[in-house]
């Protein structure tokens, strides 16, 4: 069997997985070689409060998802993509009995309706 990961990059988000269990989503802030082939230093942004940076050395084949092994313990990057949009529904054409009778039931409120004059 053989599973074909999509590469993660820089601004990718990745789900770091700790024993098979998903723990935290981080940003890659850069991938940049390493002196031996095939490895990089992989600077990550812990999305968790509080944030924090740190610089992994990884292969190549643990940036694409393979499952690598950290103090011990079974580590894998699993790359997210944003979901997909939803449909949007037709738009109503501009002055129609629909639209009219939305716009005249929401009303807008702006952070300078809150504001103490």
């Amino acid at each position: 069997m053989c599973i074909v990961f999509d590469m993660a990059t820089e601004n990718d988000i990745v789900l770091i997985h700790l024993e098979h269990k998903p723990l935290v989503f981080a940003r890659i802030e850069s991938i940049l070689p390493d002196s031996k082939p095939d490895w990089y230093h992989v600077k990550l942004l812990m999305l968790q409060i509080p944030l924090q940076v740190v610089t992994w050395i990884l292969r190549d084949s643990y940036i694409n998802g393979e499952t690598f092994m950290m103090n011990g313990k079974a580590m894998r990057l699993e790359r997210i993509e944003s979901p997909k949009p939803e449909k949007k529904q037709p738009e109503e054409k501009p002055g129609s009995k629909k639209q009219l009778k939305k716009t005249s039931t929401h009303k807008v409120i702006t952070l300078r309706d809150f504001k103490k004059d």
